[in-house]
């Protein structure tokens, strides 16, 4: 009744109503409010703690209206919380803040295993979040990339940066651009411009950026936080004499490791001297004792806010687990958490949040081939340390060649020998003719046969075997199945070199018909692609260690041409501008020299990783030394047992100049490979 007669009051009520500023939004407030853990998606089960992560509470502050800021970016170690403040900003967004929501992913596939395993999870456990989508999965509104709020308000877009059309479905006013260290090219250019272009039109845009780094130059992550504030965590010394501020750097834990000691690991008080050690860290960490983010560039606050976090403030892990994985590392251990660059590269991303600086360019040939002539070993004989042998094979059009590496410990690696079956293989094959050298002849083929049993002696005077062929298929890839196939998988596979620089060190090889579903192959199952562009990066820094003690040190025999050097330094590591504009890395081939010895390398290497070499411990080598040291040498008798032998009615004819593979042997001779296996059994 008031209203009716009082149109006065309800033209103010309803103006009142309009102008009245929307509710706060604060995501912290709504995490804890909301969020409840379970053990099925974190070992933290439980209502979301400030107290375990109190560095992310200023991010999330960040990504809130009330910071002006555009962009947050957050670089930082793997497996420390960042996925967590992205939830919160997807789901917190889409409660308090209903719209457009995207969130970006290396790839499609990546999408969809988040969208399964991390938000679906998520969103079931939360009642306020659940009540805004459909539970019912053939709705159109509900699928595993897009969901949609019930009242059509707003809807989550899961999309691939290596999908430009799933960059462009929807306009979003906020974004998260996840793993961007590792988004790679599309074939519409960059997808972190095609993203960005997709907030552009709001003013009040926020986009959060958030990755493990990975290589510098080109590391994505690491040119937004150098483009934005450059803010890092700063915490109070424990002492109370002191107290003074200071950001946790790994060069000052580093220096203060002590190798037979890791559960000591500490900091050192840059103020005062004291010693800080893990006990500390809960008290430091928190802001009510004075942690704080210090920017290094404030001024750039109001667009981009850019903060960087590492392993060393974390509660998920201990600073020993930290200082063992260094000592494992200088010690050449096991490389169980392997990206493909190796170890040293996985220890800087995942552990230190900090970019891999790359290797860009070779050292000069003429350095290794000098190292070769002064401590190399003579060439074809296997040096001392080599326990296991890998054959990398590299196939053109008029030859196939073939490069013999030997690994041991402590990462160890060695260019033993090195080989061609070509036009000449008439030459080197009795009463084979003169041809092409194509795989696809039969001559070459029974030369690649008799390689297999071909025998090498190392210094102790036993022959042994290649434990594994690892030959190219990128191309001629039905005339090399045609004669893989009839081999052991066990000793012979395929390979290629994949082009992304965040592959796994070796992955089965797949192919997709043009509706992107992989397709079955003949050769599927031993075909395998390795990451090329790591491998390179970790070839380049291994050739700089001139210390044969230094873990991943790489001899070469004595002996071989200065051609075989130049081309294992053949490639560097290049800018390129793309046809947006944009920059990308890639490797060049030096003009005028060829890159078969440094593919071949690789190809080698990809084989040690298909047997499992980076990740033998001490006992596996122990067994394969063991092993090796129960094959008897051949008896060699002594100048009497010479003379006294019976001369030959006729002499022996001389061998070919250039045998690539001995007689077949009767006796069985095991492999490194093997000999682990049948242990194993």
């Amino acid at each position: 009744m008031t209203m009716l007669f009082n149109p006065g009051r309800l033209a103010l009520s309803v103006l009142a109503e309009i102008c009245e500023p929307p509710p706060s939004i604060d995501y912290l407030d709504w995490a804890k409010r909301h969020i409840v853990f379970s053990e099925r998606i974190t070992d933290h089960p439980g209502p979301y703690n400030e107290d375990l992560v109190p560095f992310f509470s200023e991010i999330l502050r960040a990504l809130s209206p009330e910071d002006p800021c555009n962009i947050v970016s957050l670089a930082k170690s793997a497996q420390i919380g960042g996925t967590i403040c992205a939830n919160i900003f997807t789901l917190g967004s889409l409660d308090m803040a209903p719209g457009d929501f995207l969130y970006v992913h290396p790839t499609e596939e990546n999408a969809a295993r988040w969208s399964k395993a991390k938000l679906m999870p998520l969103v079931r456990e939360m009642p306020v979040v659940a009540k805004l989508f459909s539970q019912n999965s053939r709705d159109a509104s509900n699928s595993v990339l897009y969901k949609e709020r019930i009242d059509g308000r707003g809807a989550i877009q899961a999309a691939g940066a290596n999908s430009p059309a799933g960059l462009s479905m929807i306009s979003p006013r906020k974004q998260v651009q996840d793993d961007l260290a590792k988004w790679q090219m599309n074939e519409a250019g960059d997808p972190e411009a095609q993203a960005d272009s997709r907030s552009k039109a709001f003013f009040n845009a926020k986009v959060f950026k958030i990755s493990t780094p990975m290589v510098e130059p080109g590391c994505k992550i690491t040119a937004n936080y150098r483009e934005g504030s450059q803010e890092s965590y700063h915490v109070p010394c424990p002492h109370k004499e002191c107290g003074g501020l200071q950001e946790l750097r790994w060069e000052n834990m580093r220096d203060h490791i002590d190798p037979l000691h890791p559960e000591k690991a500490h900091f050192v008080c840059i103020h005062c001297g004291g010693e800080i050690h893990e006990h500390h860290r809960e008290w430091m960490v928190r802001p009510e004792n004075g942690a704080q983010w210090v920017a290094k560039y404030p001024e750039r606050a109001r667009r981009h806010r850019s903060f960087r976090i590492w392993m060393a403030y974390s509660p998920f892990e201990r600073w020993e687990n930290l200082a063992r994985e260094f000592i494992s590392l200088q010690a050449g251990g096991p490389e169980k958490r392997d990206n493909g660059a190796g170890a040293e590269q996985t220890f800087f991303n995942d552990w230190l949040g900090l970019a891999y600086e790359a290797d860009n360019k070779a050292v000069d040939w003429e350095v290794l081939r000098d190292r070769a002539e002064a401590n190399g070993f003579a060439r074809g004989v296997i040096p001392a340390g080599v326990l296991s042998l890998v054959l990398g094979l590299d196939v053109q059009g008029d030859r196939v060649e073939w490069l013999l590496v030997g690994y041991g410990r402590n990462r160890l690696r060695a260019v033993v020998d090195h080989g061609m079956i070509d036009s000449r293989a008439g030459g080197h094959l009795p009463g084979f003719r003169e041809h092409s050298g194509h795989i696809s002849e039969p001559e070459v083929r029974a030369a690649l046969d008799l390689l297999l049993t071909r025998e090498w002696r190392d210094e102790a005077g036993r022959k042994r075997t290649a434990d594994l062929f690892a030959i190219d298929g990128n191309a001629y890839t039905d005339d090399v199945w045609n004669w893989v196939r009839k081999h052991p998988r066990s000793r012979v596979i395929m390979v290629r070199g994949g082009n992304s620089d965040n592959a796994p060190p070796i992955a089965q090889a797949r192919e997709y018909d043009k509706k992107g579903k992989p397709k079955k192959q003949k050769w599927s199952s031993r075909f395998f692609t390795f990451a090329s562009s790591a491998f390179k990066l970790r070839l380049y820094r291994d050739f700089k260690k001139e210390d044969a003690e230094q873990a991943g040190y790489i001899s070469f025999a004595r002996g071989f041409e200065d051609d075989l050097f130049q081309q294992a330094t053949s490639e560097s590591r290049v800018a390129e501008k793309t046809r947006s504009g944009h920059t990308r890395y890639v490797w060049k081939l030096t003009e005028g020299r060829r890159n078969e010895v440094l593919d071949m390398l690789n190809q080698s290497l990809a084989g040690a990783y298909r047997l499992g070499i980076p990740y033998w411990t001490d006992e596996q080598w122990d067994v394969i030394e063991d092993r090796l040291g129960k094959i008897e040498p051949p008896r060699q008798g002594d100048l009497e047992d010479h003379l006294n032998q019976v001369p030959q009615a006729q002499p022996q004819p001389a061998p070919p100049p250039r045998t690539e593979a001995p007689v077949r042997t009767e006796q069985k001779k095991l492999t490194a490979a093997e000999a682990l296996r049948q242990l194993n059994r």
